[in-house]
């Protein structure tokens, strides 16, 4: 089967080539078409033929060595993905080949095919796209336990959105829609502004022409809002600090990624004058200590995709042989939504840069 390998640690923008071929060039992946199909190793194990596997920030960072988990050389990168059953195991009750499913796997969905348990394993409701399933765990996943587990976010609360126009900026807009709140969203660019303002948000600050503290001191004026109510912040560095002076007393802040590159400095004495709760989500987590709190809510995400409650925007999709594109668009800020690879092999195609 074909699969994406990472050999060595280092920038996977850079071209990928076969693993036939002297890897010369620096880049740290390398397409292998002969790699083995994974075994069923016991009874209740499912092989999945791949359709689309996303690609997230963290798996960029995985691969330059700069993610909090390392995983041994060489390894297959990849997260979430959906497919069709090609073989069960058998003891296996839940599915039966032809069944269309999504998952969550801790290594290996760069690839055309993956073995999971069948616990692991969700159906797809009938109609659902299989591309939009595979982005939906980890992104909207991350965004759903962070705003309804940990923040309990309820209808009427003021929710800032940062990174909005990205994967999991994109999900929190739409999971705080579907949950009442009035959410501000902060972008930058043109183009992702008129996005934001399609998916109904209250209000959008774009970084390029305005300032974040003004844009939303003077909504929140004009509504005869208070303040904001929770952060949710996957960006970090300055736009947390600034951020932090539009929070009511008693807000929440949501931890959820350093996309500038910069950890920011939260105050602890005004989060005790201001009695501020952080909450650090790091959502892979949950699988080892609470694997529960993501079953439950991928089946509910899964159910609000299948009403329309949701959607999931495919920014771009590549071919595996494209993953360096992949992975450049991510590198590049030029995502607005999900940024997707499409694992049928070569006749997949890719969308607009």
């Amino acid at each position: 089967m074909d699969a994406l390998l990472c050999k060595k640690l280092g920038d996977p923008t850079l071209s990928p080539v076969p693993s036939s071929i002297q890897n010369d060039n620096g880049s740290p992946i390398v397409l292998d078409p002969k790699h083995p199909i994974p075994e069923l190793k016991t009874p209740t194990s499912v092989l999945v033929r791949v359709k689309a596997t996303s690609l997230n920030y963290a798996n960029y960072l995985q691969i330059l060595g700069k993610y909090q988990e390392k995983p041994p050389l060489p390894f297959i990168p990849g997260s979430d993905y959906a497919g069709v059953v090609e073989a069960v195991g058998p003891r296996v009750s839940k599915f039966r080949v032809g069944d269309k499913v999504c998952a969550v796997a801790g290594l290996g969905s760069f690839a055309q095919f993956v073995a999971a348990d069948e616990s692991e394993l969700f159906r797809v409701p009938e109609g659902c796209d299989l591309v939009a399933a595979g982005a939906l765990p980890v992104a909207f996943g991350t965004s759903h336990v962070a705003l309804l587990h940990r923040a309990r976010l309820t209808s009427g609360q003021v929710l800032l959105v940062l990174g909005a126009a990205g994967g999991v900026g994109t999900a929190a807009v739409q999971i705080g829609k579907a949950c009442g709140a009035v959410v501000i969203a902060v972008a930058r660019g043109a183009e992702k502004v008129q996005f934001l303002k399609s998916l109904g948000v209250n209000h959008v600050v774009d970084l390029s022409t305005e300032n974040v503290i003004q844009s939303v001191k003077e909504f929140l004026k004009a509504k005869k809002l208070k303040g904001v109510d929770v952060l949710y912040d996957p960006v970090g560095g300055k736009l947390t600090k600034e951020s932090m002076k539009l929070l009511n007393w008693g807000a929440q802040i949501l931890v959820i990624g350093f996309a500038s590159g910069e950890i920011p400095v939260i105050p602890a004495n005004i989060a005790l004058v201001k009695n501020w709760t952080v909450h650090g989500l790091y959502w892979g987590s949950y699988r080892i200590h609470q694997p529960h709190v993501l079953e439950d809510s991928l089946k509910e995400l899964l159910s609000w995709l299948a009403k329309g409650l949701i959607t999931v925007q495919i920014s771009h999709a590549f071919a595996l042989s494209e993953a360096n594109l992949a992975f450049a668009a991510i590198k590049d800020r030029k995502v607005i939504g999900k940024v997707m690879v499409i694992c049928e092999g070569p006749g997949s195609t890719r969308s607009k840069i």
